[in-house]
């Protein structure tokens, strides 16, 4: 059995004066765990912490709010899962082919400087692995080292959220750090869809990442083809 570990936030706002919301994009994990529940793939969720995941307010409207992320928010059994994330030292990583972070401003807090993150990481891509992320989750691998002691997106083609993108968003005032120019600064490859917003994943060898919310379905479908 093919198994998936996805990785949601803890946060619900940003660390601004007025404290404004932000959670899980919700469509970011739903469309990947469609893609993946098609497969027959086993799939857990864990989050930094451990505990309640909370939803980013505007993943829940148009037009992010579609059938998928409806479908997952009307789902009693579904939105459980988001209350009773696994913590980390929960996890054996080698019961996982793969790792998926989730976005969502929310996890440029709580996803880079997590231990446990990092150690399920670096176990499931040295065990030969997929590590996979969408959007924001790629904040999730910006301080991730292998057992050399380098960082693993460094020489390796990534994408997730471009600063162009934070600026049209109008939360380049509010996010607290420019990830697109963190990835750079590690000497990842970072590269970005011509338009903003269209779906765009890149896959170098077992390193799969996506730039935006509209590419989740496309990363997820990269991912599930490096997979038994």
């Amino acid at each position: 059995m093919t198994r998936i570990l996805h990785v949601v936030t803890n946060v619900g706002h940003y660390d601004d004066p007025s404290r404004h919301p932000t959670g899980l994009w919700l469509s970011e994990l739903s469309h990947a765990w469609d893609v993946f529940e098609q497969h027959g793939f086993e799939q857990t969720i864990v989050s930094p912490m451990g505990g309640p995941s909370p939803l980013e307010p505007r993943s829940l409207k148009f037009p992010n709010y579609d059938k998928s992320a409806k479908t997952w928010h009307r789902d009693p059994a579904r939105m459980a899962l988001l209350e009773t994330t696994a913590h980390p030292n929960d996890i054996d990583p080698s019961d996982y082919d793969a790792i998926f972070f989730t976005g969502g401003h929310a996890v440029m807090y709580d996803f880079p400087d997590s231990p446990g993150l990092q150690r399920l990481t670096r176990q499931i891509w040295e065990n030969g692995g997929v590590v996979a992320s969408v959007c924001h989750g790629y904040c999730g691998l910006l301080n991730t080292t292998l057992s050399d002691g380098t960082h693993l997106v460094t020489g390796r083609r990534v994408t997730g959220f471009a600063w162009q993108e934070e600026v049209l968003a109008r939360v380049d005032k509010l996010v607290p750090y420019n990830a697109e120019q963190e990835m750079k600064n590690r000497g990842a490859l970072y590269e970005k869809a011509r338009l903003p917003f269209v779906s765009y994943a890149v896959a170098d060898g077992r390193l799969v990442t996506g730039q935006n919310p509209g590419s989740a379905k496309e990363t997820a479908q990269k991912v599930a083809a490096l997979l038994p």
